[in-house]
Parts: structure tokens; C-alpha cells; sequence
């Protein structure tokens, strides 16, 4: 697994941070937002990814997003142990399924400007190479050489966790036996937050940024921005037994619905989202009771949670639903859009083989249509055997993952 976050670009560092309940919501730096409802978001912060690009040529020849692509599978390729040289792995059978909501925002947003002021003839030759959402998972094939299956799922909120469900059927349908699955997201720009804020989806919370982004809290007032990107290493069961891979843990369901709604608002009693978990409960063969940890999507805005709520209430039943525990980590990472659902099922796997619930942070005041066990502010020792992931986009796209340990 790796990741690039607002709280670091090291696994260890990375959980350390979370689950001491860090929080890594500051003032916008990369432009100036003084003009902006919201002026808050989390950054990615003293990031170089030279280490992970062939040359620095290649770097300019990339929007943002894809650098915070390339460096999350470039760690990833690191933690698994796969040796991409070795004669015994077959490249045709290794692919790359890395998504992302937006795409290259950043570079959109310049060449416009250039467009405006300057004329066509002044554009870069690799506009649109660099603004197209799906180049993250194409250039990491190519600098790679992985020439298994590779596309890029685009779901808004819910696009990683489809890339890694997505991926998890392509290896069980036998069509690869390893893929880089996960998402991406650099949208901290003037454009995206000035979009956002015009939907009233943003907190305003701009003088207080580190407390703005309160899942599940009564007082909460919408999401905050955040980037980032995750990619997990999805390995088929024997292929990676062969190799005395390292294995976090065994994913075993997937599922994917849709709300059929609404532009933005979520199913009024979270139908598709209940939907979504009992398909990947039927597919993992597994029972509410077998889940012990959800890591919930949890934006911190005042209608999604309680969907959310209402949906886990409805698949887990009264009983269960009041022992699970639920986690958001959006209070720590604000929201990264397409690449959420990826680095919060690295969150997942890393409480299953950490046996720890990190903490839904700024939770103070309690909302009686938010009545479950969120892990308010402190992280939790428990007992995990198998853990859940939801992520839902604009669109009414739903998707949920499980993992659970891995028992030779």
C-alpha cells in the first residue's frame, strides 16, 4: 500500500499521525483564497516526487494529480516486495486500475488562462495528455511496463474504491494476477473550491480550520477540501503465497449500486447505500455480525451523514448497529474526492492488522440522528477480524469493499 496525504507520505508516519487524532485541515495556500466562502482545505504539504518520476522532463509533462499517482503506487510497488524485473512475472498479467473524480484540474485551470491571454498558438503540446483523468493509470503502466489491464474509473467520490472493487473482479475473472488499484486527486484550485462553495458544500469554518470538518457532529457544516491519492497492490491469492508475499489482509466483497436520485443528494433513507453493503456482504458471504469496523464515508455534511446512518442502521439491524463501530477519517484528511475511498481502505486494513480504530475527530456535539459508535476523538484498541470501506459520489454512485484478516 501507499499513499500521499495531508498528514505524510509514509505508512507509519501517516498512521501515527491519525490515530493521535492530527488533523491536517489549514489555510489554502495555493492560491489566494481571501475572496472564497471557504478558504480551508487539506493540502498536501512538503511533497517531492521526483524520487518516483524517470526524470524531471517527465514530471512537467504531468498535471499534479498524476504526480500524487505515480508516487502512491511508486511506495506501493515498494511495500509489496513485487520485483517488476524478475523473469517469473509475466507483465501481460500485471495491470494498473487508478481513477480519479476530476482529473487535471490544475493544468485546465493554467492552459485556460494561456487560451485567454495569450492565444492558441501559446498552449502546451501536452495539455490535454495532462488534463485527462485517465493518464495517471496510463503513464504508471508505461513507466512500469505493465501491460495488463489498465483503465480509470471516474465516480466522483466513489471512484478508488470502484477502481479496487473493479480490479478485485478482474483478478477473480483471471484476466491478471496483480494490479495497482486505487485513486487520485489534486482539486484545491480556484475553480473547484469556488465550485463547491457556490453548492453551499463546503464548511465555512475558515477561522477555525483544524475543528471545520466534524463528521457526524451536530454542529457540522459540510465538507472541506482535501487531495491526496492511495494505491493498494490487489494480488491473487496464490500468486502471492508463491512469492512469500507480505498479506495485510484478504479482500473478499465488493459492491456497487446506484441512488437513481439526484444530482447530489443522496437517497432520503439511504436505500442505495444499504443496497450497496448487502451486495458486498452477499458476495464476501459474510453476515452483518462477521463486521466489527466501517469506515464510513462520512463527509461532514448535515444530509449525507445521516443517510449514511440510516443505511448501516437498516443493513446491520438494531442489535449489531449499536455495537459496530463506525469511523470517519474525512475530520483528519478532509475530503479527496476520487481519491478518498483508496486511502481510506488503506485506513481500513491498517486498523484490521493494527487492531486499533483510529478516532472520528472534532465529534463534540451529538446528533440524535447520528446515533452510533464513531470513535469520538480518541482511537480505540479493539478486536477487528473484518472491516468495511464506503465511499458515494454526486450521481448517486455507491461502493463498498471488504477486507477481513488473512488466515493461511
Amino acid at each position: 500500500m501507499g499513499l500521499v496525504s495531508s498528514l505524510g507520505h509514509e505508512l507509519d508516519g501517516f498512521w501515527d499521525r491519525l490515530v493521535s487524532a492530527q488533523c491536517g485541515v489549514e489555510q489554502i495556500s495555493q492560491f489566494d483564497a481571501s475572496a472564497y466562502g471557504c478558504r480551508i482545505a487539506a493540502e498536501v504539504r512538503d511533497f517531492d516526487p521526483t524520487p518516483a518520476f524517470p526524470s524531471p522532463k517527465e514530471l512537467k509533462r504531468t498535471d499534479r494529480f498524476t504526480h500524487l499517482a505515480i508516487y502512491a503506487g511508486y511506495k506501493a510497488l515498494q511495500d509489496s516486495g513485487l520485483d517488476l524485473k524478475s523473469p517469473s512475472l509475466n507483465l501481460d498479467e500485471v495491470g494498473a486500475i487508478i481513477g480519479s473524480g476530476i482529473g487535471g484540474l490544475y493544468t485546465t485551470e493554467e492552459q485556460h488562462k494561456v487560451l485567454l491571454e495569450k492565444g492558441p498558438s501559446r498552449l502546451s503540446p501536452f495539455v490535454i495528455p495532462k488534463l485527462i483523468l485517465n493518464m495517471a493509470s496510463g503513464v504508471f503502466s508505461i513507466y512500469y511496463g505493465l501491460r495488463g489491464p489498465n483503465v480509470a474509473t471516474c465516480s466522483a467520490c466513489a471512484t478508488s474504491t470502484h477502481a479496487i472493487g473493479e480490479a478485485w473482479r478482474t483478478i477473480a475473472m483471471g484476466d491478471a494476477s496483480v494490479i495497482f488499484a486505487g485513486g487520485t486527486e489534486a482539486a484545491i484550485t480556484p475553480l473547484s473550491i469556488g465550485g463547491f462553495s457556490s453548492m453551499k458544500a463546503l464548511s465555512t469554518r475558515n477561522d477555525d480550520p483544524k475543528a471545520a470538518s466534524r463528521p457526524f457532529d451536530r454542529d457540522r457544516d459540510g465538507f472541506v477540501m482535501g487531495e491526496g491519492s492511495g494505491v493498494l497492490v490487489l494480488e491473487e491469492m496464490e500468486h502471492a503465497l508463491a512469492r512469500g508475499a507480505r498479506i495485510y489482509g484478504e479482500l473478499v466483497g465488493y459492491g456497487n449500486t446506484a441512488d437513481a436520485n439526484h444530482l447530489t443528494a443522496p437517497s432520503p433513507e439511504g436505500e442505495g447505500a444499504a443496497r450497496c453493503m448487502r451486495m458486498a456482504l452477499k458476495r464476501a458471504r459474510m453476515s452483518p455480525e462477521d463486521i466489527q469496523y466501517i469506515n464510513a464515508h462520512g463527509t461532514s455534511t448535515p444530509q449525507g451523514d445521516i443517510c449514511e446512518t440510516k443505511a448501516i442502521k437498516s443493513v446491520f439491524g438494531p442489535e449489531n448497529s449499536g455495537s459496530i463501530v463506525v469511523n470517519s477519517t474525512k475530520g483528519a484528511l478532509g475530503h479527496m474526492l476520487g481519491a478518498a475511498g483508496a486511502v481510506e481502505l488503506i485506513v481500513s486494513t491498517l486498523a484490521l492488522t493494527r487492531q486499533v480504530s483510529p478516532p472520528t475527530i472534532n465529534y463534540q456535539t451529538p446528533d440524535p440522528e447520528c446515533d452510533l459508535d464513531y470513535v469520538p476523538n480518541e482511537a480505540r484498541e479493539m478486536k477487528i477480524s473484518a472491516v468495511m470501506s464506503n465511499s458515494f459520489g454526486f450521481g448517486g454512485h455507491n461502493a463498498t469493499v471488504i477486507v477481513r484478516e488473512f488466515k493461511r
